[in-house]
């Protein structure tokens, strides 16, 4: 025993403990390398998608390599020089002079077309009578005109959602446009729009403003209107039809663009089987049939043949939302009305599928301009049918042509030699009639076939095999595109090495160094806080929690590896959360027999009882969390609590938030007036929060209910006044509540040799420690009160109760973890107060899916649209539960004894910050550092998943976003930290001066 003791006191020697400059130094450092590293990786394995510099021109009407068009000048040409330049080289002439091109955002084609080859609904197709007559009669196409993921609205995506890079450039967007989606800037590519601009179109605008962001200077008419503000469902779609009638008049335009945005803002607000998607339904409705009905798209109109398109950029899932992969999302309308297609045939209007890609080229055949560069779609054959064979396989052709030159520099080996238009017999056929190898000799290979062919095709003249031979060529076009639009669209870009390599390395190291000082920290706590007991083995020992806490971590680094785990991940942190909690229950109620009269039945005046309640509180609170959403992303059909409500109607709604409201708000006075500070502060602190929770009240009665939010000016008044109550007194409280700590030092005479100095000191730090710890209590529950008020206002009524119920979980965990200051380790606490973070997140209905993130409630109180405004509501309201949980650190660093980890040095304010602040800190980081470390190298190995760009690549958006919702969570606290340390630090010092100084004045009197 005497030698086990020796060692021990031997490897305290060695320890040299952390100061806390040191670990400030070491932590800053890390946190920066971290975003060094991460930036690294995410812009090398979400580069932006490379593109061709340029414009097509007149060289796209020749085979790539043989272009001969030096001599046309064509900076010189005049619109209508160059509109007969390319009639003459393209050989195929327009078949429409003007375009008319109606965006229903967010009209999923299931409404119009029907799904699996049944019609659509009764209901819809009674909403739309008219649209279904034009499909009924053939004289409408229409097409299942498939979405790329990400479904997010980029800038709306760049225009208005993949419409304006899948439709107008024919191009697939790059998976990190999200991040830019509130960024939107002018479109540089080549587009549709300049190029009917440098044939002279007169182009108009009506409908999402975002058209005009990304195509400034374009439009002679234009009137603009915000694309984010979801509120507004009526008077959003009513500003464009105002401008139809007068429009329809005028002969001065060849494009007119009208973007309705009501039915993609019905969807957010309400959902699919919202009560005001058919109203909105035959709204749209009643737009088709005026435009059709009027003479401009009669065939021999003077006005020109006129091309009705009516798109939409994504679909819904029934809640409304969409940024997924599912069908619901990616399941777009196209559908072309024109007097060209009368005579199609009815059998094929509605069974049709293509890429919303295909849409650019199509466009660009049919009004006579070059297919733009990036393009990456195919031709949408049956919209050629009044083409003559000719015609129909040179549109294939010049295709074809553009497609090659795009492979051409993704595959720079890629070298095709020109089949050249000799005598081609069945032979030259037969020896390229299968295409195996590499990818460059597999496309070579598909075109040289269509190409021979065609050679071939077009030498046998009017001969009886020549029909035969012309659908053999038109299939083998069609082999090519297919083949090599797929491998376009979804070609994984190439990696720089080199960069991931390094950007992993540094989040490596981050890692490393955080869970080093986290390391040293716990062992520190173990040598200081038992120094008076025998049993030495508890420095090496690791207590069950402590186990557990990492093997939670283990578990969740090794499901991220699943598609299935990460869109499912909800259910493993309600299951390893409930399971902590239920191991610290279980220890609790090992210790209850021992009797009150036992000194560690009882902790700081805290009955094992109440801590028996709060775990009760705590469990019962996270199941039914759980239990309100529970559907998760493959299991939506199940029944949950949120469902039953919404099924009970918004009356249930409604009163739950109401009751919500009320018991936040008794809570936030029943808090503060257990605060020792002066109690006329107080005072006005409940005053005020009483305010804030009766005008959410008022808000929440008047205005808001499960299907709509109040766009009126009160509403939005209201709810601007509770932001600027709850900011204002938020921060007020902050700055003021370390002044208002009673601080008093006595000196009394000693009995143990201590001079009156070093008792000034030691009263110095025992009323520091004490007002940083009042001023740290009322803040903190300040910071949580506010975040929840907040809370009630943006997220949708049904999250209320789970918002109340997280307040109730965190506060019994402060109630749990303010006893016994030795059976557990801080780490062990903060860790289990992150679960709760994270078990609540998923508890609001979020998911690891772009589809759930609540677009509606960002708008909340925003009377004009503001990009940054929208934006940092819609992360507050995504990422609520885990910043609650992080900024309820102020107040758990204010019920944290930890006197016994300063030992005998009372008067080292170093180690006194390193006991209070450091290790709360610490925790989230380091926490949120394994699992970002960990799911950057399995989506590194991921990179060539099926579901890499649907479940993998939008799991890492939310992981960093998880990220930077650490980093500002640590920051607040250690700033608010910080600033209370430091004013109680100058209160105490100059109380200090005063005490000592009256004390040496009364000496020399007497």
């Amino acid at each position: 025993m005497a030698e086990r003791r020796v060692a021990m006191d031997k490897q305290r020697r060695k320890m040299s403990p952390v100061t806390c400059s040191e670990l400030s130094i070491w932590t800053l450092c890390a946190i920066a390398l971290q975003i060094f590293g991460l930036s690294l990786f995410v812009f090398g394995f979400f580069p932006v998608k490379p593109a061709l510099s340029g414009v097509s021109g007149p060289e796209s009407y020749q085979p790539p390599g043989n272009e001969s068009v030096d001599e046309y000048n064509v900076t010189d040409m005049s619109p209508d020089e160059l509109r007969s330049l390319y009639l003459e080289l393209s050989q195929v002439p327009p078949s429409y002079s003007r375009l008319i091109l109606m965006v229903i955002d967010g009209l999923p084609a299931e409404f119009v077309l029907g799904k699996d080859g049944n019609p659509p609904s009764r209901n819809h197709v009674a909403a739309m009578p008219y649209t279904q007559s034009l499909l009924a009669s053939g004289k409408a196409i229409g097409y299942h005109a498939k979405a790329a993921p990400p479904t997010v609205t980029m800038p709306r995506l760049k225009v208005t959602g993949i419409v304006s890079i899948a439709m107008v450039s024919g191009a697939v967007g790059g998976f990190l446009d999200i991040v830019f989606n509130f960024n939107t800037q002018a479109f540089l590519d080549d587009n549709l729009l300049d190029q009917f601009l440098r044939v002279g179109w007169q182009m108009t605008m009506f409908g999402d403003e975002t058209w005009l962001k990304l195509f400034p200077r374009l439009f002679t008419r234009q009137d603009g209107v915000s694309s984010f503000f979801v509120k507004d469902t009526v008077q959003v779609d009513l500003n464009v039809s105002r401008h139809l009638p007068e429009e329809l008049k005028q002969d001065d335009w060849h494009l007119l663009i009208l973007h309705y945005l009501g039915l993609d803002h019905v969807g957010h607000v309400g959902g699919r089987k919202s009560a005001l998607m058919a109203p909105k339904l035959r709204e749209m409705d009643e737009v088709i049939k005026m435009v059709h009905l009027n003479n401009i798209l009669s065939q021999g109109s003077k006005k020109g043949e006129t091309l009705l398109l009516v798109v939409s950029d994504h679909g819904m899932t029934d809640s409304g939302n969409h940024g997924g992969s599912s069908y619901e999302e990616t399941d777009s309308l196209a559908l072309f009305i024109g007097p060209k297609f009368e005579a199609h045939n009815q059998a094929l209007t509605t069974q049709d599928t293509a890429n919303q890609v295909d849409i650019t080229p199509t466009l660009a055949i049919l009004f006579g301009v070059p297919i733009p560069k990036n393009n990456v779609g195919v031709l949408a054959v049956d919209c050629f049918q009044s083409l003559t064979d000719v015609q129909k396989l040179r549109a294939l052709e010049l295709n074809s042509w553009q497609l090659l030159r795009l492979l051409k520099a993704q595959l720079p080996r890629l070298s095709c030699r020109d089949p050249g238009s000799g005598g081609h017999t069945d032979d030259d056929w037969s020896k390229v009639s299968h295409c195996n190898g590499t990818a460059e000799e597999r496309f070579c290979c598909l075109y040289s076939k269509a190409a021979v062919l065609h050679s071939l095709w077009k030498s046998m003249g009017s001969s009886a095999d020549s029909g035969h031979y012309y659908n053999c060529t038109a299939a083998a076009f069609y082999e090519f595109l297919t083949a090599a639009s797929g491998w376009l669209t979804h070609k994984v870009t190439d990696k720089p090495v080199g960069q991931l390599a390094v950007g992993i390395i540094a989040m490596l190291l981050a890692c490393a160094i955080l869970l080093r000082l986290l390391f040293c920290l716990r062992q520190e706590g173990y040598v200081k806080g038992n120094q008076g007991l025998s049993d030495m083995n508890i420095v090496q020992n690791w207590s069950l929690e402590e186990a557990f806490v990492v093997a939670v971590i283990i578990i969740l680094v090794m499901s991220m590896g699943s598609s299935s785990m990460v869109e499912e991940e909800q259910y493993i942190w309600h299951f390893l959360t409930t399971t902590l909690f239920w191991i610290l229950f279980r220890k609790t109620m090992q210790l209850l027999p021992l009797g009150d009269q036992d000194s560690l039945n009882r902790s700081r005046g805290i009955p094992r009882y109440k801590q028996v309640l709060a775990l009760l509180v705590i469990l019962v609170s996270g199941r039914i969390i759980r239990a309100w959403h529970q559907g998760g992303v493959n299991w939506t059909q199940l029944p949950d609590i949120s469902k039953w409500l919404e099924q009970a109607g918004t009356r249930w709604i409604k009163a739950i938030k109401v009751l919500s409201g009320i018991l936040i708000t008794s809570l936030s006075l029943f808090a503060f007036s257990k605060s020792r500070l002066n109690r006329c502060f107080i005072l006005i602190v409940q005053l005020v929060f009483l305010l804030s929770g009766c005008l959410l009240l008022q808000h929440a009665i008047k205005y808001q209910d499960k299907n709509f939010l109040a766009s009126g000016g009160d509403a939005t008044s209201i709810a601007q006044i509770i932001y600027g109550v709850l900011g204002i007194a938020t921060c007020f409280i902050a700055v003021a509540s370390a002044w208002m700590f009673p601080l008093y030092i006595s000196v009394k005479s000693s009995s143990n040799g201590q001079s009156p100095g070093s008792q000034i000191a030691e009263n110095q730090m025992i009323h520091l420690l004490e007002g940083l710890k009042e001023s740290s209590y009322l803040t903190g529950w300040a910071y949580m009160l506010s975040w929840s008020l907040l809370q009630l206002l943006l997220q949708q009524p049904i999250n209320s109760m789970p918002i109340l119920l997280l307040l109730l979980q965190i506060s019994a965990s402060m109630i749990y973890f303010l006893s016994d200051r030795f059976a557990r380790k801080t780490w062990v606490e903060v860790a289990a107060l992150y679960f709760i973070g994270m078990a609540g997140h998923f508890g609001l209905g979020n998911t690891n899916t772009l589809a759930t993130i609540d677009v509606a409630g960002a708008f909340i109180g925003i009377s004009s649209h503001s990009t940054l405004l929208s934006g940092i509501l819609m992360f507050c309201i995504t990422y609520a539960s885990p910043m609650l949980v992080l900024l309820s650190l102020v107040m758990y660093i204010s019920i944290k004894d930890e006197s016994h980890s300063r030992g005998n040095n009372a008067t080292d304010i170093g180690l006194l910050l390193k006991a209070v602040l450091v290790m709360p800190l610490l925790v989230p980081l380091c926490i949120n550092s394994v699992l970002l470390i960990a799911y950057t190298i399995i989506l590194l190995q991921m990179r060539n998943h099926l579901f890499i760009w649907s479940v993998f690549s939008p799991k890492y958006l939310y992981v960093w976003a998880a990220t930077v919702c650490v980093y500002i969570g640590v920051c607040i606290v250690a700033a608010t930290e910080a600033y209370l340390y430091l004013v109680c630090l100058f209160r105490s010092r100059r109380l200090v001066v005063r005490t000592f100084t009256n004390k040496v004045t009364g000496a020399n009197r007497q």
